[in-house]
């Protein structure tokens, strides 16, 4: 076997960010330290005594979250891929004699931050800094979801029913059945499109019409209606508001004028009563502007390798969706090239 050289690691690097390097370019754009000060604040707690193996660093730990979001990968994968590629080591600023957090440390990291409840704060502090250069235009907003697929769980139908009612059943909270219990979602859910069958969750999310950045998103179970959380994605700011006609109704045009927001939602027509030509006009154009939120999908499960979550529950269901959601917006602002 050939003997190592000096420059052997820092010669492929410089191969790397020849062939073009994407997690370089995040880098080079993203000020990952603006997020320390709420890592930090969720994190830290009162030393208990001394000794002790030292923490890794908040924001690197931060950013194999958003490894794992951009290359959708497992916890296992992830301790493997960043001993494997020297990608990963660079983005997260490891040199080879550094040692690598495990499966279990990235685990119990995410953990914390979800019983801190950071995650909205996280991707509402990366958009206050796309507001403050100017990246969220004036030009109205797009609504939309999609259902975000979980784990399929082997319950009875007595279980399930009693799921559906909002309770756990009695079984799984024996003693005995704990470690059963801690397996088992309680609050995702079945729902049916296009005649397929779906078992999870729902991301509902907003973006600016101009540059198809994220602007707010919820997480629902899977059999919410879409147009349930409209009144927690809308804000007077919006001024006009795309989205499919799924969002129809007069709850919601009661919400859209309250906040004195233009509402431009597809139409869609009744037995009996078909869309005239005016409308299926106006349709059309209010479509082709809708579908920018498409993109959005279709990145997430194209780049980002797919729309799914490996968790169980609401609260870890909707850290790794707004985890997804940044992680989408921190790649889109790359492409539209501005550094913060």
């Amino acid at each position: 076997m050939k003997q190592k050289g000096l420059f052997d690691e820092e010669d492929r690097l410089r191969v790397l960010s020849k062939l073009g390097d994407s997690l370089e370019k995040l880098n080079e754009k993203i000020n990952w330290e603006i997020f320390k000060p709420l890592l930090k604040k969720a994190l830290t707690k009162e030393p208990k005594g001394l000794g002790g193996r030292p923490a890794y660093d908040y924001v690197m730990m931060f950013k194999i979250i958003i490894l794992q979001k951009l290359y959708n990968i497992s916890d296992d994968q992830t301790e493997y891929q960043i001993n494997d590629r020297l990608s990963f080591m660079r983005f997260l600023g490891l040199e080879l004699k550094d040692k690598v957090p495990d499966a279990k440390t990235i685990w119990l990291f995410k953990e914390k931050l979800i019983e801190a409840r950071v995650s909205k704060k996280l991707f509402e502090k990366f958009g206050k800094e796309l507001a403050k250069n100017n990246l969220i235009g004036k030009e109205g907003t797009i609504i939309d979801a999609t259902i975000v697929e979980a784990p399929i769980q082997h319950n009875s139908k007595d279980e399930n029913e009693q799921i559906k009612n909002g309770k756990i059943p009695e079984q799984w909270q024996e003693k005995q059945n704990k470690a059963k219990l801690s397996q088992k979602d309680c609050d995702a859910r079945w729902t049916k499109k296009h005649k397929r069958n779906y078992y999870g969750y729902k991301d509902h999310i907003k973006i600016d019409k101009k540059s198809k950045l994220i602007l707010k998103a919820t997480v629902t179970a899977a059999n919410v209606h879409d147009s349930r959380e409209l009144k927690n994605l809308v804000e007077r700011k919006d001024e006009r508001l795309y989205a499919d006609s799924a969002y129809i109704g007069e709850e919601i045009e009661g919400i859209l004028k309250a906040k004195g927001i233009e509402g431009q939602i597809c139409e869609r027509g009744a037995r009996g009563k078909p869309l005239t030509k005016k409308q299926k006009i106006g349709n059309r154009k209010k479509s082709k502007i809708r579908a920018r939120v498409e993109h959005v999908f279709g990145f997430m499960t194209n780049s980002m390798k797919g729309i799914y979550v490996r968790t169980i529950g609401l609260a870890r269901a909707t850290f790794s969706i707004i985890m997804m959601n940044l992680t989408y917006n921190l790649c889109r602002y790359c492409y539209l090239d501005i550094a913060i």
